[in-house]
């Protein structure tokens, strides 16, 4: 008995641990008797007049439940044991609702067969439960189901019980069906829920009405010694009188106070003189406590591995949880006020590690710089605003009611002060959206600070006062965008309009050049024909030093003509042109051959080092570009200014094969970081083809062609020609037009420039001094609160406090439980390998081994 009980309280054990690997409440699990260990249940399977309740009655030590053929069990019944050896042994305490109440066998017994009796007619499946409470009965719960073989007993019933994979299988056979033990439906059933009998015990009942017949004597003596047909010989089985001689004899009135123990050895003796060929330990009742033991013992240690690694893993949790709740604040004023000083720091740490590395939205504010930011700058309506129309408008209004005499300089001002403005809005909506992620970056840092989550009014006010140093920062970063903005309308370069004046200047003198080149030849021929009239002999050498020129350069001419351009053509409409061409280097100021291919349909000129390269090592915008023809004079470093000054202009000069190519905006680049890129070509052929090319595709986009004769303007007019100078140009519309486009290039370049600099004002502003300024104000403000009020801000939450004491509660319950049951677990391991290895020392008394590991086994 002293076994029954230690799996007793290991099953509760057990139980608990169970419960909390389901993270249920242990106190609402051990209010309910209802929800108790399946390791304890003992489910009786048997026929109708098998004795399954004499067998019952036996282990409670007391004729409870109805027996015969009028007290056939209908119904399920259940009761629940406790041992007490405070009861009397002849009492019985029924336990209703936490209530006690001592009642007799026999009235129990009537109670419930006249509630058998009254479901009777009906097919009643209600269970009926009951809670004893003895001085002898093993703390178990027994379940009597009605005989397998009544019509009320379908599948659904018996798998309702049996289907629990630790109740323990009571299959109750009568003596005189040993011999067909194999066709029962009972023993059926228990290997189809048991196939390897590892729960499941076999009752062999009423042995004395079968001592008379041999065969079923032999039978059950086959069973006992595990002889029997093989679906049994896995299962141990114990054999039984019934109440007959344990029960009645127990009942007497003369009898002393341990009359059920000695009923009990009456009965085993009985049995004995029966079966004289069975072993002894598997007669009487308490074989059968100790065969229950056993199988009861078996299922604990397959479940107890696998429960106390759940343990392990479960109490590891609870202590992550516990560390991340933190201990209970310290009730001082200077704990206090430490406390709050140290959320600060935690705060400081997750606010750092999600602004500058992969956990928060940091990267959101480079997005914004490179994505929201660029668009916004793009979307601008430079079109509306330089219109020929608006330019006109903006023009008029700024000249007043005196028009400009060179170039409309309040107009094209005022038109970039306004088209600036605009730039304004983006880059204070820039810093609104990087506003509001430093906000999201403040609270995503504070919910991921565990310190601040238990104390939810110093977490709002911990947002708060970052939040209001936040909405300072941005106030001052809209100031300093505003300010980078005007500072470009305020002053632009002089330099801008200075070569506006000339463009324009330069354009007009070659129309004019253009105008007067036919008329110029007409004249120089008929001077020409005039002075051989008037002077033969002069006229003579003229000609004929005029023909020898003449003859030169048609000779010149036809050379060219016979060399033909060395370019190649392709594509469908022979728009691709490519042909090797000498680049000048800005380093070494010597001539580099390269290949050059001209797209005319997109208006880009690439070039590469070899013909066969396949990238092109530069590519130049025609769009943007303007191109000009220049001497090779001009453009050779080894002569310097006085050295031209000394030796006079050449006599004589070769056509010059070099052309230059420029940007449009004086502050944007042709190629790389060059502003001007100079070539030259091979022939004056491949010279004339390329010119050609390049002025239409460059003139179709908008820009200038200047010939080779054209000098600046600041030379050409070095005549003092007042008249050149304040001529209007003959097309006022397409002049301003050109100008508007000049103004255009130079606001995108103002612009660009916005769109690096926005960016990093933002970032100083705000950014910076969020990661300095903003933490410094927290841990001033918090300093600066009385210690009153940092106690009222350090206000535990409700939850936090139960989250703890729950979880404090678990800790110590998980680290008792792992400890008995480790005991348990080593036991087991214990007595296993005792029981494997018992015989292997001769010299060592065998019996005193035998009494060491029965009382191990006990104790497990």
């Amino acid at each position: 008995m002293e076994a029954i009980d230690e799996l007793a309280q290991l099953s509760e054990s057990m139980r608990q641990a169970s419960a909390l690997l389901a993270d249920e409440d242990i106190d609402e699990t051990t209010s309910s008797s209802r929800r108790s260990s399946t390791f304890l249940n003992v489910v009786a399977l048997g026929n109708v007049g098998a004795g399954k309740s004499a067998v019952l009655n036996s282990l409670i030590g007391h004729p409870v439940l109805p027996t015969g053929e009028n007290g056939a069990t209908r119904a399920p019944i259940s009761i629940g044991l406790t041992r007490d050896s405070s009861v009397n042994s002849k009492s019985i305490i029924l336990q209703i609702d936490s209530k006690n109440q001592q009642v007799s066998a026999s009235a129990l017994r009537h109670s419930l067969q006249e509630r058998l009796s009254k479901g009777s007619s009906g097919r009643s499946r209600d269970e009926i439960y009951l809670k004893l409470r003895t001085s002898a009965a093993p703390p178990l719960k027994l379940i009597d189901l009605p005989g397998v073989d009544q019509r009320i007993v379908d599948d659904s019933m018996i798998s309702e019980y049996v289907q629990h994979n630790d109740a323990i299988l009571l299959v109750v056979i009568p003596a005189i069906q040993a011999p067909e033990i194999s066709s029962s439906r009972a023993l059926r059933i228990a290997k189809e829920y048991d196939a390897e009998s590892t729960r499941t015990v076999g009752v062999i009942s009423k042995i004395d009405q079968a001592a008379t017949d041999s065969k079923a004597i032999a039978a059950v003596q086959a069973l006992l010694l595990n002889q029997g047909p093989p679906k049994t010989s896995d299962i141990p089985w114990v054999a039984l009188i019934g109440q007959s001689v344990s029960i009645a004899s127990a009942q007497s009135g003369s009898a002393p106070e341990n009359s059920l123990e000695t009923a009990w050895r009456a009965e085993s003796e009985s049995l004995k003189s029966i079966l004289t060929g069975a072993p002894q330990s598997k007669l009487g009742r308490i074989a059968l406590v100790d065969a229950l033991a056993g199988q009861i013992r078996n299922r604990m240690k397959l479940r107890l591995p696998s429960l106390l690694s759940g343990l392990q893993g479960k109490s590891q949790i609870v202590q992550d949880e516990l560390v991340g709740l933190g201990e209970q604040m310290v009730s001082s004023s200077e704990g206090t006020r430490a406390l709050a000083l140290e959320l600060c720091r935690e705060f400081e740490d997750k606010f750092l590690l999600h602004l500058m590395g992969g956990e928060g939205n940091g990267w959101k504010v480079v997005a914004s710089f490179e994505g929201s930011f660029p668009n916004r700058i793009k979307q601008l309506p430079l079109d509306r605003h330089f219109d020929i129309n608006n330019v006109k408008r903006i023009v008029l209004e700024a000249d007043g009611y005196q028009p400009y005499l060179i170039s409309p300089e309040k107009g094209l001002r005022s038109l970039i002060k306004g088209v600036l403005e605009l730039a304004k809005e983006p880059s204070k909506l820039c810093v609104d959206e990087v506003h509001r992620v430093l906000v999201d970056i403040v609270s995503s840092a504070a919910n991921a600070t565990p310190g601040l989550g238990r104390y939810p009014p110093f977490k709002r006010e911990v947002v708060a006062i970052a939040s209001t140093a936040l909405d300072g920062f941005k106030n001052e970063a809209k100031k300093m965008v505003v300010a980078l903005v005007d500072m470009e309308r305020a002053f632009v370069p002089p330099q801008h309009f200075i070569r506006l004046v000339q463009r324009r200047m330069d354009r007009q003198r070659r129309e004019d050049e253009l105008k007067n080149k036919s008329s110029k030849k007409a004249v120089d021929a008929e001077q020409s024909v005039l002075n051989r009239a008037t002077s033969p002999q002069t006229g003579v050498q003229q000609s004929g030093g005029s023909l020898k020129s003449m003859k030169d350069k048609s000779n010149q001419q036809d050379t060219d003509a016979q060399e033909g351009s060395a370019l190649k053509t392709a594509g469908p409409g022979g728009e691709i042109t490519a042909g090797f061409l000498l680049k000048k280097s800005g380093k070494t100021n010597g001539w580099s051959k390269r290949w050059f291919v001209l797209n005319e349909k997109s208006g880009k000129l690439g070039y590469t080092k070899k013909q066969e390269e396949r990238h092109f090592r530069g590519v130049i915008t025609l769009e943007e570009c303007n191109i000009e023809e220049v001497s090779e004079e001009e453009e050779t470093s080894s002569k310097s200014s006085k050295d031209k000054k000394a030796n006079g202009p050449s006599s004589e000069k070769g056509p010059s094969l070099v052309f230059k190519i420029t940007s449009r905006v004086p502050y944007k680049t042709v190629l790389k970081a060059h502003s001007a890129v100079v070539l030259k070509a091979e022939s004056m052929a491949d010279k004339v083809e390329w010119l050609n090319k390049l002025r239409s595709v460059i003139q179709s986009k908008g820009g200038q062609v200047i010939g080779e004769s054209g000098t600046p303007m600041r030379h050409s007019m070095s005549d003092g020609s007042l008249d050149t100078i304040a001529r209007r140009p003959a097309d006022p519309e397409e002049e301003l037009r050109w100008m508007s486009q000049e103004v255009r290039g130079y606001v995108e370049a103002v612009l660009n420039s916005l769109g690096a600099n926005v960016p990093k004002a933002v970032v100083l502003c705000q950014v910076e001094k969020a990661k300095e300024d903003m933490l410094n104000q927290l841990y001033s403000s918090i300093s600066a609160q009385s210690t009153a009020r940092i106690e009222e801000l350090l206000q535990e939450d409700q939850n936090v406090k139960r989250r703890r004491e729950r979880n404090q509660k678990q800790s110590s319950l998980l680290s008792d439980l792992t400890r008995k049951l480790s005991i348990h677990d080593n036991r087991a391991a214990a007595a296993s390998s005792w029981s494997d290895g018992g015989g292997s020392g001769a010299e060592q008394p065998e019996n005193k081994w035998t009494i060491s590991r029965r009382r191990l086994e006990k104790c497990i």
